[in-house]
């Protein structure tokens, strides 16, 4: 492809599309938003809504790299400690990139299934854990993903799939990690529900809001390999607003 006289391919633009989303979500791993419950230097931040909504616009699997990129880069500028927490910590968000993306693209009955069936494994490893059994209800929260891929779309329940499904995976971290009682989890059910829910709505302003941008930056399309739903383009609106 050449774009102004400068040969561009591809795999070029695919690159530049991680590089860019990847400095985005530094920027937003570095807004804090509310402190994460039982912990005194872990936040919940900006990342958590942005960073899940990347692989819709560059594609699930470059959406993964600009993230763990992003993530990797945040860790280093921010001087945290190679902890396995903190390293472990990376991954709940990969797993939030791969479902909102394949939600998106409807790749086949075969990737959805892997979406869905993570959270399922994380259900599992969190009741055969002596603690997570005798609070098996907790993980029923999970079930929520693979639900959602059986309902219409929608951009909230999507959201909330993503967001659960990032849950999954911290919520497994933090018990094989973390010592804690059955009535710890148990008392973290109501606060889960407004949390996700926040969460999910979000997320899905997030994406309406960097969609619609994307959808109007013409010429960064032509130097990075981006793609939007024109569903979620408000620019149309705004358009007939304004005049």
């Amino acid at each position: 492809m050449m774009v102004g006289g400068i040969g561009m391919k591809t795999n070029d633009r695919i690159i530049a599309a991680i590089l860019v989303f990847a400095l985005l979500a530094v920027v937003a791993d570095n807004i804090n938003l509310s402190q994460l419950v039982g912990s005194s230097n872990q936040y919940f931040t900006a990342f958590q809504l942005f960073a899940p909504t990347i692989g819709a616009f560059i594609g699930p699997y470059a959406g993964i790299g600009a993230v763990l990129f992003g993530e990797a880069a945040s860790f280093v500028w921010n001087g945290k400690e190679a902890s396995a927490i903190n390293l472990l910590r990376m991954l709940p968000m990969l797993a939030a990139v791969y479902y909102f993306a394949n939600f998106a693209k409807k790749r086949g009955a075969i990737v959805q299934a892997t979406s869905a069936l993570l959270p399922i494994a994380c259900m599992a490893l969190f009741i055969l854990h002596p603690v997570g059994a005798q609070a098996w209800q907790y993980s029923l929260f999970w079930l929520i993903p693979a639900i959602v891929m059986l309902l219409p779309q929608n951009l909230f329940l999507r959201s909330l799939g993503a967001t659960f499904s990032a849950h999954a995976i911290g919520g497994v971290v933090w018990l094989y990690l973390f010592p804690a009682t059955p009535a710890y989890w148990m008392a973290l059910i109501p606060i889960v529900v407004g949390e996700r829910l926040m969460f999910a709505a979000g997320i899905s302003v997030s994406f309406v809001a960097v969609n619609t941008v994307l959808a109007r930056a013409s010429a960064l399309q032509k130097w990075v390999a981006i793609q939007t739903e024109e569903k979620y383009n408000l620019a149309p609106v705004i358009a007939k607003i304004r005049a």
